[in-house]
């Protein structure tokens, strides 16, 4: 593969992976291998659990950014797995992917990796600043269908800068305003022009520094919405800075030709507590969609997913859920797709 990040080393042994959740799994461990010779302190320090060697935000310092047409999912060893593999620590083996899992947080955040590197991200992944042209962040969850809201407070916006706020799928452009391309949707500071494909339309007057602006989205549920996550477990695994990352291939023409307008579907912004007015109404492309921003120059502002927002939506707003409650349902989808792979997996020949 032409992945920069294409470098899976040999599987950690079972001994060896640790495990993020406290009694998940009940088959037997392996043996551990042989470590004489080895060094004792790099011993211990493959040992120390993932979740100990984390970040409080949970996600990694050093890490593969998404780019060039490769996406980058971290990931955790999946024990509900078994191992068949008489031979799985041969050098230059690839890993099993089968043997992981998607690695889940328990709150919202703006990613590190599915960013334009030149953005500023501060340390509590709630804050962000930019720099010279407009370049975006996605929130690390998506959403499919239902009604969803999430807030922006512009801290800081000097003479010049710019932000283009919104909604977006994994496949909108980064290194471009908000709005760009097919897959996302903005409002922006200058004029209150709506952004689509380009496309700008007069929608309200400006915002700027001080402002507090929410985000409503709404899917009807559909028969593709309703589709459960990919596991993942079929992607190559890689490792990166001592880390396992699933790598999945970007196929942006195909994506591209398969989007089609949702009926019933629209957005719907709020500044300072007071709707802006509905837009997209019934044009908005099936998909999942991460919270996005886009900032030209160096504008800061803070993302607010909930539960408890300064302008909470109006309770016309229905339904409608704070987008922080995403955390928690992501967990139960990707739970029931992991099982659903392993119920129809076979191992010697018979399924599980």
């Amino acid at each position: 593969m032409n992945s920069p990040y294409n470098n899976a080393p040999p599987p950690p042994t079972q001994q060896t992976c640790p495990t993020f959740g406290k009694g998940r799994g009940t088959r037997k461990k392996r043996k551990q291998q042989d470590t004489t010779g080895g060094s004792t302190n790099k011993k211990s320090k493959i040992e120390i659990p993932y979740n100990q060697r984390l970040p409080s935000h949970g996600f990694p310092l050093e890490h593969p950014f998404n780019k060039d047409g490769y996406r980058y999912i971290l990931a955790e060893p999946d024990h509900h797995i078994p191992d068949n593999d008489p031979d799985p620590d041969c050098p230059g083996k690839p890993i099993p992917g089968k043997l992981y899992r998607q690695w889940l947080h328990d709150k919202i955040l703006l990613t590190l990796h599915d960013r334009a590197p030149q953005l500023k991200i501060s340390d509590d992944r709630l804050t962000v600043t930019g720099e010279k042209g407009y370049s975006m962040v996605r929130a690390s969850h998506w959403v499919r269908e239902g009604g969803w809201y999430y807030e922006v407070t512009i801290d800081d916006m000097p003479s010049g800068s710019a932000t283009r706020l919104g909604w977006s799928q994994k496949l909108g452009n980064l290194q471009a305003p908000l709005g760009y391309d097919k897959f996302s949707y903005s409002w922006r500071s200058r004029k209150g022009t709506r952004f689509h494909q380009s496309r700008g339309k007069h929608y309200s007057d400006g915002y700027g520094k001080g402002d507090v602006l929410g985000f409503y989205i709404f899917l009807p549920s559909t028969s593709q919405s309703r589709q459960l996550p990919d596991t993942c477990k079929d992607n190559a695994l890689i490792k990166f800075k001592s880390f396992f990352y699933f790598e999945e291939k970007d196929e942006l023409e195909l994506t591209e030709k398969s989007l089609k307008p949702v009926k019933g579907s629209y957005m719907e912004f709020f500044k300072n507590g007071k709707s802006q007015g509905k837009v997209w109404q019934n044009e908005i492309f099936c998909g999942a969609y991460h919270p996005c921003m886009s900032l030209y120059k160096p504008a800061t502002l803070t993302v607010n997913f909930g539960p408890t927002f300064k302008f909470p939506p109006p309770k016309s707003l229905a339904p409608c859920k704070p987008f922080s409650d995403r955390a928690f349902t992501s967990m139960i989808d990707c739970c029931v797709s992991d099982l659903l792979y392993a119920v129809e997996l076979e191992v010697d020949g018979e399924k599980l």
